[in-house]
């Protein structure tokens, strides 16, 4: 090897090294040694940055935006809370999340359907006393497995198929991965179903400890005409599975049902009684049909809603609203606000929530205008006003529109009529366009974290190529496994996938393996293609850690889980996959 080789695993290594001991955030070290490897002439600043205009990275943003138009009319909500209405053992539920998460994540990103599944598991295990840590590591392997089975399931699909481009091979076509990704996400299905109870922990969520301490809301809400609930029992509603929420009463024209039973029937104009957590009462107002009734004022349209915040208010003993109730109160001309729900030092009020008088002390939730927070935070009124991060309307004017898109997408990629990348733009720019979300949401709805970590890892992979390494370990690794021939080498390959994809991001671990894998099959004078199907699937499946996966991260806490409880479960099914992997890619995509 010459000097910019051994420059170039000298700073492979020092990023190694950089990520593992969390020195900095990944996409600013991809950057750093991007940069780095330019100024010291192994590559050009322009190879250096060329993964900015990567079709797969930008094909990642857009979908980002997708997605979250889904989100944003209600989609993946409705779809959420209807999965495990009527499961009622631990088994059945694992059936039912993975008969909706992998189809899902086979279309969709995976964040924000484990984002989305994630209380709806918790608050199902904690009725059904079974433990949560029983389900979330399902659930985010489950998102893991359906993102192998199309060219879109995963970013990383995507970002290897826009190298493939760029080295001048073939792309992959919208299925082509799914030939051997539905059979890999099978038998991981099969493997989670019989032996994930036996492997899993029995844990105390972490929640439960917290349960004590909650702030819960009073919310009284009206069924109105034509809401989906109207007809269906408690259960068949889904009222059940919202996190951190009791439905207290029924009062049906005077007449009071309760305690409510999971079999009661909801009727029109119906006024449903609740208590709940900020969260649960911001998931009732996704209902359709739905509305509080504290205050005649509240915004129903989602048209108008879109204009509004919610807010949290604590009434100071010198504000001008003690001793009235709430509907005297008249909140809209004097704050331009509408009361949702009531908060008494963790006690329940015994009346209807309008009649309920004033206190110092009170919590409201409060529908408001943009500007409240601002011209209220320090008023006399209130003690405290903070505006509810985690709300935001939805627009379920736009639901169908937004199913339309997505539709059109997954046929025009199935097709293959308009290329990847311009298939997802559009269908961003039309999300925005059409009102399926504001351009504002589809800015932050983009990870640009995981967007710069991709693209400025695109500059590594250069340097790993022109430089000669990844040409030097490839011969290695030929040379070690030629009494074997390339089987061999294209298992060390997906080992190699694997482990650093555990250590690293899956993205960034399959933009570094890439040239390897080039150099592996024109050492072989074999056909790349298994190869880098090989790492397309390795640089998924990332199981024995939750530091090498984002949604592993995000159920890490809620399940209280430890570090070795994903090795635990997850090297078998690694070791169970790899065999899969080997076994079918070369069948499916011949060496030569």
């Amino acid at each position: 090897m010459g000097a910019d080789a051994w420059i170039t695993l000298a700073v492979v290594a020092a990023l190694f090294v950089s990520l593992l001991k969390n020195w900095a955030p990944p996409d600013v070290l991809f950057l750093g040694a991007g940069a780095g490897l330019a100024v010291l002439g192994v590559i050009s600043p322009a190879e250096a940055f060329a993964g900015f205009s990567n079709a797969g990275m930008l094909t990642v943003a857009a979908l980002f935006v997708v997605v979250a138009g889904l989100r944003e009319t209600g989609v993946l909500d409705y779809v959420g809370h209807h999965v495990l209405g009527a499961a009622r053992t631990e088994r059945s539920a694992l059936a039912r999340l993975a008969a909706a998460v992998l189809p899902m994540s086979a279309f969709l990103n995976n964040t924000p359907i484990v984002a989305m599944f994630v209380p709806v598991v918790i608050d199902w295990g904690r009725r059904h006393q079974v433990s949560p840590s029983k389900l979330l590591i399902p659930l985010s392997f489950f998102a893991i497995l359906g993102g192998t089975c199309t060219l879109i399931g995963t970013s990383t699909n995507l970002v290897v198929n826009g190298l493939m481009v760029d080295a001048g091979l073939r792309g992959m076509s919208l299925f082509e991965i799914g030939a051997v990704g539905l059979p890999y996400a099978i038998v991981g299905l099969g493997y989670l179903f019989f032996f994930g109870g036996t492997l899993l922990p029995e844990r105390k969520e972490l929640l439960e400890q917290l349960e004590d301490a909650r702030r819960e809301y009073l919310a009284e809400m009206a069924v109105q005409p034509g809401c989906r609930l109207v007809g269906k029992t408690v259960e068949q509603a889904g009222l059940r599975q919202l996190h951190g929420l009791f439905l207290i009463e029924i009062d049906r024209a005077g007449e009071t049902v309760a305690p409510v039973g999971p079999d009661d029937a909801i009727h029109e104009g119906d006024r449903l009684t609740f208590a709940g957590v900020v969260g649960s009462i911001i998931d009732l107002e996704k209902i359709p049909g739905l509305v509080p009734v504290a205050d005649p004022d509240y915004e129903v349209l989602p048209s108008r809603q879109r204009s509004r915040r919610l807010c949290e208010a604590v009434v100071s003993d010198s504000s001008p609203l003690i001793g009235k109730s709430i509907r005297d109160a008249d909140f809209r001309g004097t704050y331009g606000a509408a009361v949702v729900a009531v908060h008494r030092a963790g006690k329940r009020v015994e009346r209807k929530i309008g009649d309920i008088v004033l206190r110092p002390g009170d919590a409201l939730l409060l529908q408001v205008r943009p500007h409240f927070l601002r011209a209220y935070r320090h008023s006399p009124a209130f003690y405290l006003v903070s505006g509810v991060d985690d709300w935001r309307p939805v627009r379920r004017d736009r639901m169908w529109l937004s199913l339309g898109l997505f539709a059109g997408l997954l046929v025009l990629m199935t097709t293959g009529a308009v290329p990847i990348l311009l298939t997802a733009v559009l269908t961003a720019v039309l999300m925005v366009a059409l009102g399926c979300i504001s351009s504002g949401d589809a800015r932050r709805s983009i990870e640009w974290q995981v967007l710069i970590t991709i693209a400025a890892a695109f500059g590594v992979g250069s340097a790993l190529e022109n430089s000669g390494a990844a040409a030097a370990v490839a011969t290695e690794l030929v040379e070690a496994t030629r009494p074997w021939g390339p089987v061999a080498a294209l298992a060390t390959i997906y080992v190699l996938g694997s482990i650093i994809t555990e250590l690293i991001t899956n993205n960034a671990a399959a933009v570094l393996m890439f040239p390897f894998c080039l150099e592996t099959a024109k050492q072989y004078e074999a056909d790349p293609m298994p190869f880098l199907v090989a790492l397309m699937l390795s640089a998924s499946a990332s199981f024995m850690t939750p530091i090498g996966y984002q949604t592993n991260m995000m159920i890490y806490g809620p399940g209280g889980y430890r570090f070795g409880d994903f090795l635990k479960i997850g090297a078998p099914l690694n070791l169970l996959l790899g065999a899969v992997a080997l076994v079918l890619i070369p069948w499916i995509w011949p060496f030569r």
